[in-house]
């Protein structure tokens, strides 16, 4: 009988066991691979016998079997194991006393009877059911992966996603998993495959190929492939001949699963959806610069006047030359760095529409980018979800051409982040009559999902933009706004000598040990000391790079040891390669919209319940909760990649540079990790890095057709009208998750 679990991994099955054998008195370790095991349980393992060095006599299996216990000590520990959320140690000493071994037949078939419990009534007993129900389908899913060779981690999400037809929906399409579940990629959906008799060469596997390249090319920010570019990387990944990846896509092609657009040079291949995203952003772009705002306004400089006297800021002239346009353009993009004044812009326009009754609405991709808008301009903001009212369990938005916003005029600040799909979506629910403001710094990091929008938009030439540049007064008072234009004019900025009062430094380290020993000095001792800051909550250590020795992952580790460590009464969750304690600072990595968390939400632990597997993250003034399966949507956010942190600030940023991030150093990055700091930035790393980084101007190209769309008319005019709804409006910003790709 399983005693105890000592360790077990989902990615690959290998678990240590203690379990108490006839005729020893001491528990013995059982080491080896198996799906899924619980305290309590029923094992069989072959194998031999070992004397390890560390660890003493074991048993290494080369097989492992578990079944149900039968005798009441067993199927006490076992249900006390937190295998069935609602029954913890209580109710399972108190079950297998009234129902002995026939417990486990009377869930299963006769529920009802648990009533008989004291404190189990209608509610718990059906939450005791499905648990039961949820846990046996699972577990069915764990043995099915492990059968075919794969991780058995995400076999909650796989059972979530399919339902109770899992297993049979994967032995019929294998690589629907790769599209459907995060987590599962291509070549672990291609080994099922494989394994349930799909042939190396068939046409079902190269379509699945070629759809799964451009997926990842979509997740990698291009809109399409050029198709020489397509066949080529279908082929490295499926190792079949090029006639066979030509001829399939001709199929996908004359189907309309995919869509070749004669875009020079080569054309593009394009996921259906994004190609109708391009077209309708062009065409209602198209639109609304070819008009004029006609706000009831007789003297525009009056106005202005007033409007400055009202809020107490004095515009300097290129602010007001924008704030003519903001009011004479029916669609403007305000654009400019750190300390420029487009808040200032944004508070003046709305003062001065505000009494003329003109119904102004601002958004923004992300919560922590709409509460930082509300906060400057004192009038609410709503992220771009929210205000098209999204509907998670039928995946759609409610506001669209039929059913447009209500609203005079649209502020959309950060609009560097937001993607080609959530563009669509949010200029498709624009109503006919209404003004468009579209507020970003052009020169950060475009956005993580399909599209460089904001950027196309101005090299167009067809939209009119207010470019700021003058740095105000008060603004280049802070070495961070400084540096942070120095840094995207290609210059290295003047750090500030020993001693000298300033809030953004540099501070030399040459190898990765001495960068982590320092940051973690910084974090748990100086910054938080000098500067009176809370080292969870307000500082924000960032990196260009994920993985590596000065990667997010490792960065997170020494952090958390540093700053939480566990208490010796409490035991971890270990999770999806994580560790997850009390007091840990987290961060959502996917939209959920059912919960309500979105991409980028950053949160604390606040409780974990072993008895009903569930953690608790406390969102500023919302908590959350997550089922143990569903912690593959949470990482740790001590440390951050600077993509992750785009449309956040932080009152500090520690970054972290070093020629290891060879591959990302480039200005668009620094010059956006710099700009995420309020109060204090501090670089810790090599000279040579940052010198690469700063110039290093290159931006990765994004193939993608919506420049070319919005420069010719020709292709403006064969496109669906903006305002018209087509057969998938109710759809969300694309079909299946894997193009969900909003900010």
């Amino acid at each position: 009988m399983v005693e105890h679990v000592t360790f077990h991994n989902e990615e690959n099955g290998f678990a240590v066991v203690r379990v108490q054998v006839k005729g020893r008195r001491d528990l013995v370790a059982v080491v080896g691979r198996i799906p899924a095991v619980h305290a309590g349980e029923w094992l069989q393992a072959e194998g031999q016998w070992i004397n390890d060095r560390e660890h003493g006599p074991q048993f290494q299996a080369t097989s492992i079997r578990c079944c149900p216990p039968t005798s009441s000590e067993g199927l006490t520990r076992y249900l006390a194991s937190g295998l069935v959320k609602g029954i913890g140690p209580v109710y399972a000493r108190k079950l297998v006393a009234r129902f002995g071994p026939q417990l486990l037949d009377i869930i299963e078939h006769s529920s009802a009877r648990l009533e008989e419990i004291d404190g189990i009534g209608p509610e718990r007993r059906r939450r005791i059911k499905k648990a039961w129900n949820d846990q046996m389908a699972v577990r069915a899913i764990m043995l099915f992966l492990y059968s075919h060779g794969v991780s058995t981690s995400r076999a909650i999400r796989i059972h979530r996603t399919y339902g109770d037809q899992a297993i049979d929906r994967v032995r019929a399409q294998p690589y629907a998993l790769a599209d459907d579940i995060p987590g599962i990629g291509f070549k672990t959906a291609d080994q099922i495959a494989a394994r349930l008799g799909v042939a190396k060469d068939s046409a079902t596997r190269i379509a699945a190929g070629l759809t799964h390249v451009l997926l990842q090319a979509t997740q990698a920010g291009h809109c399409a492939l050029p198709r020489p570019e397509l066949e080529q990387q279908a082929q490295a990944l499926l190792d079949v001949p090029a006639p066979s990846i030509q001829s399939a896509l001709d199929e996908l092609l004359s189907r309309r699963r995919l869509i070749l657009d004669p875009i020079p040079p080569d054309g593009l291949v394009f996921h259906p959806a994004l190609l109708r995203s391009e077209q309708i952003v062009a065409a209602c772009v198209r639109q609304l610069a070819n008009q004029s705002a006609n706000y009831p306004i007789r003297d525009v400089d009056s106005a202005i006047r007033n409007a400055e006297s009202h809020t107490g800021a004095a515009l300097a002239p290129s602010q007001r030359d924008a704030l003519r346009q903001a009011l004479s353009q029916r669609l403007l993009i305000l654009t400019g760095g750190p300390g420029v004044g487009k808040t200032t812009i944004v508070q003046t326009l709305l003062a001065i529409l505000d009494p003329l009754q003109v119904r102004c609405q601002l958004c923004a991709p992300t919560g922590r980018a709409a509460q930082r808008l509300t906060e400057t301009t004192g009038h609410e903001a709503k992220t771009i979800h929210r205000l098209l009212e999204y509907r998670p369990g039928q995946n759609m938005f409610h506001r669209n051409a039929d059913r447009p916003l209500d609203l005079d005029l649209l502020v959309v600040d950060e609009m560097s982040m937001v993607d080609l799909p959530l563009a669509h979506r949010l200029l498709q629910a624009l109503p006919p009559s209404s003004r468009l403001l579209l507020v970003g710094d052009a020169d950060q990091l475009p956005s993580v999902g399909p599209g460089n929008v904001l950027r196309d938009l101005i090299a167009s030439g067809r939209i009119p933009v207010a470019r700021l540049t003058e740095v105000f007064r008060q603004a280049a008072q802070s070495r961070i706004i400084t540096a942070a234009h120095e840094i995207n004019h290609g210059r290295s900025p003047r750090w500030p000598r020993k001693g000298e009062s300033a809030d953004c430094f540099f501070i030399e380290r040459d190898t990765a040990e001495d960068i982590v020993r320092t940051i973690r000095d910084l974090v748990h001792h100086r910054i938080p000391n000098r500067f009176h800051l809370d080292p969870v909550r307000d500082i924000q250590v960032l990196t260009p790079m994920n993985r590596g020795a000065l990667g997010m992952r490792e960065l997170n580790l020494a952090l958390q040891a540093s700053l939480n460590p566990p208490a010796s009464n409490e035991i971890p969750v270990q999770r999806f390669g994580w560790s997850f304690q009390l007091r840990d600072k987290v961060i959502q990595t996917e939209n959920n919209y059912d919960k309500e968390v979105f991409n980028g939400d950053i949160g604390r632990i606040t409780d974990i319940d072993a008895d009903s597997q569930e953690l608790r993250v406390q969102f500023d003034s919302r908590s959350v909760v997550y089922d143990f399966g569903e912690l593959d949507e949470l990482s740790l956010a001590y440390a951050l990649t600077i993509h992750k942190a785009q449309g956040s600030e932080f009152p500090a940023v520690v970054l972290t540079l070093a020629t290891a991030h060879y591959l990302l150093l480039r200005r668009n990055l620094l010059y956006t990790a710099v700009t995420r700091g309020r109060q204090l930035v501090v670089i810790v790393g090599q000279p040579r890095a940052l010198s690469i980084a700063i110039r290093n101007a290159h931006a990765e190209a994004r193939h993608s057709g919506l420049l070319h769309r919005l420069q010719s008319a020709e292709s403006i005019l064969s496109a669906p009208s903006p305002f018209e709804e087509s057969t998938d409006t109710e759809e969300g910003p694309a079909p299946g998750p894997e193009l969900d790709t909003s900010a």
